[in-house]
């Protein structure tokens, strides 16, 4: 009997949630750390997007990498501000600027993890800005106007690496180098590369976003410049943004609606108005790993809440945040599905081959040392892809019985308790690693598939059950 799917969430959401508590307890000590020299809204809604995307990326996750962002997150936090000055003074000037930089941090990404790590250094500051009030003057800050966003950026690095070893030390994260420690590049043969092909998509639907920002919403451009990096950011194929922009329009939609019901007397009261965004961040961190629905509710929430606080828009203006985020959605979209598309379909296959790939070298009986973190990364990638393909059988059950993506993806993950069993106990079942060729010859056969990998999980559970 299957387990049920609840069942398999739940260590998923106990880890998510300490992950969400380090997470809170990070922003918050930054927030006390960024007040006693810059109190403003500014200041603070930067110090908590940083301390976010610093939690998400790991760049804090080993010394070289604290080293790395200590010295350049700095640096890029002050161009940031320039890019943002920019937007505000000279609007083309800064989109072009923005889109330019964004992509250079996707189109790095091609060049190995050193690339990917500067990538993300790059992409921090400059998507802080789409979620960070302008700010060119303010008497309250205690220093200076440009070392503003360097303190910011170092206490959040700070302070993300404390709560982050603290919670390592007591043992309720994993170790620092467990995410990367057997990590492998491999190359693509799509040409133009992915990453490439992901870096002009997102230029293209950021131009046109900013386009239409500039021309048909005013002061509110950022509304369809956000979605439309959003739905392109982590670009897995045209089905996965076109998923992901379905559920950015519902969780904009509930995240609006909800931030209409807040009553308006809230704003007046600072500590009760930034309570409700830090709870709504805290369940945004904690909810996403078991679906980006949640995650696209609440920080919908979280950003319409954040802007009612900093200057209450009118009740009209909700609908006009509706139709700028559904504008951005159906910008990316068609970047996605136009400009140098990506088959999802693709992109599985090559995932499924590199989990195969990864199956038969760790049952291969001439390997002296066991290893399972290459396999398990390998499977987690394809699980990646689950969600899009399962909404997309659940939206073709009406006209097709079967939809075989999301039969491979079902196949290949029910097998994992049983492979790394297996791999567990240094056994090298000759019927599993054929199994694993048949499959792998299958990838190139795709209507042979399905039935491959229900092979592999028959010969897996036999091997597994033969171990007592």
């Amino acid at each position: 009997m299957p387990t049920p799917r609840f069942a398999l969430r739940r260590p998923v959401l106990g880890a998510a949630l300490v992950e969400a508590m380090a997470t809170l307890l990070a922003v918050l000590a930054t927030l006390a750390s960024v007040r006693m020299f810059d109190p403003s809204s500014g200041a603070m809604v930067l110090a908590a997007v940083l301390c976010l995307s610093l939690a998400r990326s790991q760049l804090d996750r080993d010394l070289r990498g604290r080293l790395e962002a200590a010295w350049t997150l700095p640096l890029l936090g002050l161009a940031a501000t320039g890019v943002d000055l920019l937007l505000h003074r000279l609007p083309w000037a800064g989109a072009l600027v923005f889109t330019a930089g964004i992509a250079l941090s996707i189109w790095l990404r091609r060049f190995g993890r050193m690339a990917r790590r500067a990538g993300s250094l790059i992409a921090v500051p400059l998507v802080a800005i789409l979620t960070t009030p302008y700010a060119p003057h303010d008497s309250i800050a205690v220093a200076p106007q440009w070392l503003v966003p360097i303190l910011i950026a170092l206490l959040a690095l700070l302070w993300v690496g404390v709560v982050h070893a603290l919670f390592r030390v007591a043992g309720w994260l994993p170790p620092a180098l467990a995410a990367q420690a057997a990590e492998s590049v491999r190359e693509s043969t799509l040409r133009p590369s992915p990453a490439a092909r992901m870096a002009l998509q997102m230029s293209t639907a950021l131009a046109c976003a900013f386009t239409l920002g500039f021309v048909c919403f005013g002061a509110h451009w950022a509304w369809p410049v956000l979605t439309a990096f959003i739905v392109n950011s982590g670009n897995r194929g045209r089905l996965d943004v076109l998923h992901k922009s379905l559920l950015r329009l519902g969780g904009a939609l509930a995240g609006t609606l909800v931030a209409g019901l807040v009553p308006r007397w809230l704003y007046a009261h600072d500590s009760a108005a930034v309570a409700l965004i830090l709870g709504a961040l805290f369940i945004a961190v904690w909810l996403r790993p078991i679906g980006y629905a949640w995650w696209a509710l609440f920080v919908t929430l979280i950003v319409a809440l954040l802007q009612d606080y900093l200057g209450a828009p009118s009740e009209s203006a909700l609908l006009l945040r509706l139709v700028g985020i559904a504008s951005g959605a159906v910008l990316g979209v068609a970047a996605a599905w136009w400009v140098l598309p990506v088959r999802s379909h693709d992109v599985l296959r090559r995932r499924i081959g590199q989990a195969l790939e990864g199956l038969s070298a760790a049952l291969d009986p001439t390997q002296a040392l066991r290893d399972d973190r290459a396999l398990r990364r390998d499977l987690a990638a394809v699980e990646e892809l689950a969600a899009p393909f399962r909404s997309g059988r659940l939206l073709l059950r009406a006209v097709q019985r079967d939809y075989p993506p999301s039969e491979w993806i079902d196949l290949l993950l029910a097998c994992r308790a049983d492979a790394l069993r297996l791999v567990a106990a240094g056994e090298t079942p000759p019927a599993v690693r054929r199994a694993v060729g048949t499959a792998r010859k299958a990838l190139l056969d795709p209507p042979r598939l399905a039935s491959a990998l229900a092979e592999l999980r028959a010969a897996l559970r036999t091997a597994a059950s033969a171990l007592g």
